[in-house]
């Protein structure tokens, strides 16, 4: 990457990261908190509200991805007209994506009665707290359109800043408010001002930052763009469907064969893993902005070079967590929510499956998203989908969480885990996929032998549930990442990893103020 390329995804990652650390940490304690104030069905009722209302994402029908991507190419060359034009229509669309949402949401609403069964230990009416999730998904669509630009601008710093000190003093005045009232309603309240003041914030800043984003007189989109802007939402639209089925619908699916107790007890796996899945994303989302720039201005074999150094960095992240997730993720619920919380050690290692699954394709969707490919795998997408549901709903009533994870997995593997990079390296890179399988393989054989060396050391480990959870996370940690770097120290990649992080010192260098640097 280039020199403000590299700063740019720096700040991201930085941003991101350190926010994330800090809010993580104060949203565990917002979670305990939470489990010693309310009812654990409350639990379950969050997750299957967060569950349908994704459903209804499929409103805003890939639009923001495919107008990210034409945002690329002309904020790389500097034509604010054209950036303009697409705003206008960006604004117009998630206008409309908006009230759709509203009508979608609000006609799903005579429905609940049948998908879920309110336990006595609710109050609330189901529909008085559907609502008020309801509310908080659809109001972001009116103000969220600018935050885009900011990240197809290589500034999502500024967004996740904002987010992540949004919800760190959201987090502690809902501690305060729980540990006061014990009262549902005024949790949600206070994330509904969060929600509320975060999307105006970011809507003031984008347009004080790049007043010409609101110019009301930019001229209307040409037809030959608006053309491929439907195309490229028709082929989203079918990938988001079938990917909120895959993705948003265990919840559902449990608490209708296991009930709300089991969907919460589940949440606080859920919770961890989705908690490592966002921390590392900081870091692809970080750089996506950045790789779109490299991919609009580089040539074919810059652009698989660097997507080689990306997809060994994803190994690097995923491996680590999955080991964690295996090995750890009980014992951190046995001491954040008590050891009736800890389900059986079959349910983390398919959470863990899955989790690996999905995280080993994060840089093959980044640039399949980045090189403007994403509409290749929509229909296979439908595929996956069907499997999901026939095969969770056939082991659901028998094995619950785990038959339910487990045909996830096997939905994936069948069909999206090989599809999609084979579609990336035919149409993307114009190159054969061998050499990207065979890696895959490796990287898994790598990823078993680190299991079965933690599982050797954790075995030895019964002393007292903190102290547990204290060295395996360090023996989880120390792992994966000296078999890492043993294995690939002498590796081309590797050596990108060292030239990128003395570019990051550089730069860091450059920005002290030069007594301190010279220090």
């Amino acid at each position: 990457m280039s020199h403000s390329r590299t700063e740019n995804s720096m700040r991201n990652i930085a941003v991101g990261i350190g926010g994330y650390v800090v809010n993580t940490l104060l949203g565990f304690v917002c979670r305990i908190v939470f489990v010693r104030f309310l009812p654990d069905d409350y639990l379950g009722v969050s997750g299957f509200f967060s569950n349908i209302l994704s459903m209804l994402t499929i409103a805003e029908l890939g639009i923001g991805i495919a107008i990210v991507y034409s945002l690329y190419g002309a904020i790389a060359e500097n034509d604010t007209a054209r950036v303009a034009s697409l705003m206008r229509f960006f604004a117009k669309a998630y206008r409309i994506i908006g009230i759709v949402t509203a009508v979608l949401g609000i006609a799903v609403a005579p429905f609940l009665q049948y998908l879920v069964e309110m336990p006595d230990s609710i109050s609330e009416s189901v529909y008085f707290l559907y609502g008020v999730f309801l509310f908080n998904q659809v109001i972001a669509y009116f103000f969220s359109f600018r935050g885009s630009f900011l990240l197809a601008s290589q500034q999502n710093y500024i967004v996740t800043g904002l987010s992540y000190v949004t919800t760190i003093l959201q987090s502690i005045l809902q501690m305060i408010f729980l540990a006061i009232t014990r009262n549902y309603i005024s949790y949600l309240a206070i994330q509904t001002v969060g929600t509320v003041l975060y999307n105006l914030a970011i809507y003031i800043i984008a347009r004080k930052k790049y007043p010409y984003i609101a110019d009301k007189n930019a001229a209307p989109l040409d037809k030959k763009t608006r053309r491929l802007l439907f195309a490229n939402t028709r082929d989203l639209l079918l990938t988001r469907i079938s990917g909120l089925v895959v993705n948003n619908t265990d919840n559902i699916i449990i608490t209708y064969f296991r009930g709300l107790l089991t969907s919460g007890i589940t949440s606080n796996y859920t919770l961890f893993i989705s908690t490592l899945t966002t921390l590392f994303s900081q870091v692809f989302d970080g750089m996506t902005a950045s790789i779109g720039n490299h991919n609009a201005l580089e040539d074919n074999e810059k652009r698989y070079e660097m997507f080689r150094f990306i997809n060994l960095s994803n190994f690097w992240l995923y491996s680590w967590g999955t080991v964690g997730i295996i090995f750890v993720s009980s014992d951190l619920v046995r001491v954040c929510f008590g050891e009736e919380f800890v389900m059986d050690a079959s349910i983390p290692v398919a959470l863990a499956i899955n989790f690996y699954l999905v995280g080993m394709q994060s840089a093959v969707w980044t640039y399949m998203q980045t090189l403007g490919i994403f509409h290749y795998g929509r229909l296979i997408s439908f595929v996956t989908a069907g499997i999901k549901i026939a095969l969770s709903i056939l082991l659901g009533a028998d094995y619950g969480v785990f038959g339910i994870q487990i045909s996830t997995a096997f939905a994936r593997i069948v069909t999206d885990v090989w599809y999609s990079p084979w579609a990336l390296y035919k149409h993307g890179f114009h190159k054969s996929s061998a050499p990207f399988f065979g890696r895959y393989f490796v990287y898994l054989l790598i990823l078993c032998g680190e299991c079965m060396i933690c599982h050797f050391l954790c075995g030895w480990i019964h002393i007292q549930p903190i102290v547990d959870l204290i060295l395996k996370f360090v023996i989880c940690s120390i792992v994966p990442n000296l078999v890492f770097v043993l294995v690939f120290l002498r590796t081309k990649e590797f050596a990108m990893f060292k030239s990128a992080a003395g570019n990051m010192i550089g730069i860091v260098k450059s920005k002290l103020p030069k007594g301190r640097a010279r220090s």
